[in-house]
């Protein structure tokens, strides 16, 4: 019997790739704004298509803008790559800060929904049924269930919702910002 021979094949995990075939330097930012590139927004337009991008890639990701060879220049390349980072980090930050402060919002209301109800809960037990007793019923059970849901919904829906936004600000703000030809 003859030996079969086993070959390891060595794979190097590259990183996803997000390709931007543009025109220009200005494809990348806001028609509207006429301030350099180190100021300038980005185009909502250019933002929609990255966060369609990287939906499935997976980090580290180059960010790779193909130029005309004409239309390149070297200095504006490194200002719009700063500038890019600088857009990426601060929006990750900002929205990892409004995460946590949405988590304190929605436990603050869920344990007050349940305050309020065991207090509501507590005036019925109470023997005295006076009109007092009964309005402060009819105004604490249902603001107690909505403190409650309110809470649940910040923190099931509302961070879920958010959590993909941050997810594109933190990959973006660790990308690799390339510029190429063609």
């Amino acid at each position: 019997m003859e030996k079969e021979e086993t070959t390891k094949i060595e794979v190097k995990k590259f990183p996803d790739e997000i390709i931007f075939h543009i025109d220009n330097y200005n494809d990348i930012f806001s028609d509207f704004d006429p301030r350099p590139y180190n100021k300038k927004a980005l185009s909502d337009d250019f933002l929609f298509e990255a966060k369609k991008a990287s939906l499935e890639k997976q980090e580290p990701i180059k960010l790779i803008f193909l130029v005309p060879v004409s239309e390149r220049k070297i200095q504006d390349e490194v200002i719009i790559k700063r500038r890019l980072k600088e857009h990426f980090k601060k929006h990750s930050s900002l929205l990892e800060k409004e995460k946590k402060f949405k988590i304190k919002q929605g436990l603050f209301l869920f344990f007050l929904g349940i305050i309020i109800m065991a207090l509501a809960t507590f005036i019925l037990s109470l023997k005295e049924k006076t009109f007092l007793f009964n309005f402060l019923i009819i105004l604490l059970e249902p603001a107690g269930w909505f403190s409650f849901w309110e809470g649940l919904y910040i923190l099931v829906f509302r961070i879920k919702e958010e959590s993909a936004n941050l997810k594109f600000y933190q990959k973006m703000s660790k990308s690799e910002i390339i510029f190429d030809s063609y």
